[in-house]
């Protein structure tokens, strides 16, 4: 199936199945303390989610401080170590391109609180509990 054929932005199968890979990778090497930088041994870093592109030559790889503590610290540590990990995770891959490695804060979690805070706001609770009581009523 050629790429004209997919729909919206959706990332292929193979996509997929390459930033599980790259994803399981930077867990494992993050894990294991293969870096030397006091910033990043310092903090427990997840890997949420990688989303490749088309081309399967650029990974990005959303990362999260355990606490969410230090963003912007790791996320510059892990910056300044891109071309490490980019090789070790070449490495531990099986492809014929090493895809470049590209770093951001993963947000859901945040979103995820907001939308929950939305939720839980007295108006919304109102709205929610209002036809319940109507339909108590009798008639």
């Amino acid at each position: 199936m050629s790429r004209s054929h997919q729909k919206g932005g959706e990332p292929s199968q193979r996509m997929l199945r390459v930033g599980e890979l790259v994803r399981h990778a930077m867990s494992e090497l993050l894990t294991r303390g293969a870096l030397n930088d006091s910033v990043l041994d310092a903090h427990v870093v997840t890997v949420p989610r990688v989303r490749m592109s088309p081309d399967l030559k650029l990974a990005t790889i959303y990362v999260m401080p355990l606490g969410g503590s230090d963003r912007e610290a790791v996320l510059v540590a892990l910056e300044g170590h891109r071309k490490v990990l980019r090789g070790e995770v070449a490495r531990k891959i099986n492809m014929k391109f090493a895809p470049d490695l590209r770093f951001r804060i993963d947000d859901v979690f945040d979103n995820a609180d907001k939308i929950d805070a939305l939720l839980n706001s007295p108006k919304v609770r109102q709205d929610l509990s209002a036809p319940d009581e109507q339909d108590d009523q009798p008639e």
